[in-house]
């Protein structure tokens, strides 16, 4: 259930889309974004889809966050390899262009304060180093966390050094009687999966959990199974995600997960695992609609309700066992659908857009949170400066590319967050 406690409340904290969102495919082992390699992309479209995602959180009576669009393309980046975007190898453009910084799920691990010894909410960026064009996002989301985290109640830390892969919140789960009450952490590292890499590092995330100060008692660690990562499972937020004291996975998330089980129940006995079976959703469909890759939250009216994209009303194997699990008695108690379809273009569903933070809303700088009405205004920035469609042709194009940097630098100036602009 929701907590009562007002100082430890969940916000949601929503990457916006950037103006220079496009389908280059530069993600080895996410399907959706290979699928997508080389079409059109709808920035515009994208940004205001993740825009009405979030007014629908408000609707719910959740907690909005916003965390901002990176500068792209990434000229410090591009200079620190002794080029400029005009003369860059094309690779290189994209990956100086890439906009994935818009997940919010790989911006950091997260550790309210319950669950850390010295009473603070504890936040380590995500190096993300298992790929080009992910590696170089941390250092302006460190700014960004900095900033919107500046108060003593948090303590953000840089990344854990590469080659250790950490790849944020989306291997990190917590479970907690309620989200001020101490909880239950649990970090999913891979070690392989096939043809792809495992981008979550086993000392990576135990690094994590000594740096945020956690009770070894109530931290796990387990591995994300070969079967997942090899189906294009690519992080553990695309088969199983927690809430409360509800665990929501596919039977073959986990590797030895009877064991994993079985550690959990002992830990926290009224722990409620609802494992959706390989013989009614295959593997293949959960990745497919990202089943997983959902919000499940506890509005204040008490049901737990899972945010699912369009795609999973669409496969019926999926739609079936949702309809089935809320006719019966089980934990989740009601169903939202949303529209994010170019972020599903790139392999990223509702869960991948939000980084979830457990803390007082009074002690955030206020420009990172949202009601409806900076929403509206968001939204209007979005629509007069945003660029309509992207060919993936066409990202080194000197006009788009200040198109791109212009919208960002307005949207900025319109949230009063002018710090960041030239950074």
């Amino acid at each position: 259930m929701a907590s009562s406690d007002p100082l430890r409340t969940e916000i949601n904290f929503d990457g916006i889309i950037g103006p220079s969102h496009n389908f280059a495919g530069l993600s080895p082992g996410n399907l959706a974004a290979t699928r997508s390699r080389g079409l059109t992309s709808n920035p515009r479209a994208a940004a205001l889809q993740g825009v009405a995602k979030m007014s629908a959180n408000l609707a719910l009576g959740l907690r909005q966050g916003i965390l901002l669009p990176h500068p792209r393309p990434d000229h410090r980046w591009l200079a620190g390899l002794a080029t400029d975007f005009a003369t860059a190898p094309a690779h290189l453009q994209a990956q100086a262009m890439s906009a994935s910084a818009m997940w919010a799920a790989n911006a950091a691990t997260v550790s309210p304060a319950p669950d850390s010894a010295d009473g603070r909410c504890h936040l380590t960026v995500a190096n993300l180093a298992t790929l080009p064009h992910r590696s170089h996002e941390w250092p302006e989301t460190l700014a960004q966390l900095r900033l919107a985290f500046a108060n003593p109640a948090f303590a953000v830390y840089g990344p854990v050094p590469a080659p250790f892969g950490d790849e944020g919140a989306a291997n990190h789960m917590r479970l907690a009687a309620t989200h001020g009450a101490p909880g239950i952490e649990i970090f999913v590292y891979g070690v392989r999966g096939g043809p792809f890499p495992a981008r979550q590092h086993f000392d990576a995330s135990q690094a994590i959990a000594r740096r945020h100060r956690l009770d070894p008692a109530r931290t796990f660690f387990v591995q994300q199974s070969e079967e997942a990562i090899a189906g294009g499972a690519f992080h553990n937020d695309v088969v199983a995600v927690a809430n409360g004291k509800v665990l929501f996975a596919h039977e073959q998330a986990f590797a030895e997960k009877d064991i994993f089980y079985e550690r959990l129940r002992a830990a926290m006995p009224e722990i409620e695992i609802v494992e959706v079976p390989a013989a009614s959703v295959t593997l293949a469909d959960a990745i497919a609609s990202y089943l997983f890759n959902a919000q499940l939250v506890t509005p204040p009216s008490g049901e737990m309700t899972l945010i699912v994209p369009e795609e999973a009303r669409e496969t019926a194997p999926v739609w079936n066992w949702l309809q089935a699990h809320i006719a019966g008695n089980g934990p989740i108690r009601r169903l939202e659908t949303v529209d994010v379809r170019e972020s599903m273009g790139n392999g990223g569903g509702p869960a991948c857009l939000r980084l979830r933070v457990v803390a007082d809303p009074a002690t955030i700088d206020p420009r990172f949170l949202v009601d409806e009405a900076r929403l509206d205004r968001i939204e209007e920035v979005i629509a007069a400066h945003w660029p309509d469609a992207i060919q993936a042709s066409a990202i080194a194009d000197p006009a788009l590319v200040a198109q791109i940097e212009s919208a960002r630098r307005a949207l900025l100036e319109a949230l009063g967050i002018v710090e960041l602009i030239d950074r």
